[in-house]
């Protein structure tokens, strides 16, 4: 135990982990907005409180929540919920590939640990730091304290306002109109993920792909829309002319 404790406060009492956080914080009220509405979103598709409570702190993951919402709330088969949130959450799959010279020097204990808070925008923001695994003790402590910091002030403005949500779902109106703050809320993220032409492409073509089978049940829509964007962008990139020795399209 203590050794998990003294590597915990070397990287909370490095200048690294307050620069995290400040830098989280700057798109924390976008994160609170987001995470309130699904607070109350889950409350109102008919989950108990104790069911919303479990499933903000057990999955962690906006998207996935309000893409399967409206599935358990029509009673849709499972792989179907199963399905839907797992294609929505496959970008994790990119960020732990990406994140894994970072952290594999740690104990399996802090790499499920770091797994579990880092979400999209901690991610981005750590990456746009540290283009480069840690060569030595002093920078995997530096790089290690940043994601911390950001990590920590992601959840922490997520599960409050959640929770927030779950809490006062009962009482607000539906007519304030959160549910139009969370999709602004998701476009401000989106579009700051858009950051090069083949992710501009892979958005566009998830959305044309999203209205033009939206009149699928059981919002399989979403299913098409990743599954086109990810099969095009992956075509657009084996076939995008490279100089010999250049590197690949930016994804």
């Amino acid at each position: 135990m203590r050794p998990l404790v003294a590597r915990a406060r070397s990287w909370w009492q490095h200048p690294a982990f307050g620069r995290g956080v400040r830098e989280m914080g700057s798109v924390s009220p976008g994160l609170a907005a987001w995470g309130l509405m699904t607070g109350v979103a889950m409350v109102k598709s008919g989950m108990s409180t104790l069911e919303a409570v479990a499933m903000s702190l057990l999955v962690f993951a906006g998207s996935s929540q309000l893409a399967s919402m409206p599935l358990i709330a029509a009673g849709a088969p499972i792989w179907v919920i199963l399905a839907t949130s797992f294609c929505v959450n496959l970008r994790f799959v990119v960020f732990s590939a990406h994140m894994r010279p970072y952290l594999m020097h740690l104990p399996l204990n802090w790499r499920l640990f770091h797994g579990y808070l880092t979400a999209d925008l901690s991610y981005v923001m750590f990456t746009r730091h540290y283009h480069h695994p840690p060569v030595n003790q002093v920078e995997s402590r530096e790089q290690l304290a940043y994601l911390s910091g950001g990590n920590l002030l992601n959840w922490v403005s997520w599960q409050s306002a959640s929770l927030l949500g779950i809490a006062l779902a009962n009482v607000i109106p539906t007519h304030w109109g959160l549910s139009f703050a969370g999709i602004l809320a998701l476009l401000g993220v989106g579009c700051s993920l858009a950051s090069s032409h083949l992710r501009r492409v892979s958005a566009g073509v998830a959305g044309m792909a999203a209205v033009a089978a939206y009149a699928l049940p059981l919002k399989l829509n979403i299913v098409v829309a990743i599954a086109s964007a990810v099969a095009l962008c992956l075509i657009i990139e084996a076939s995008w002319p490279k100089a010999p020795g250049s590197p690949k399209v930016p994804a």
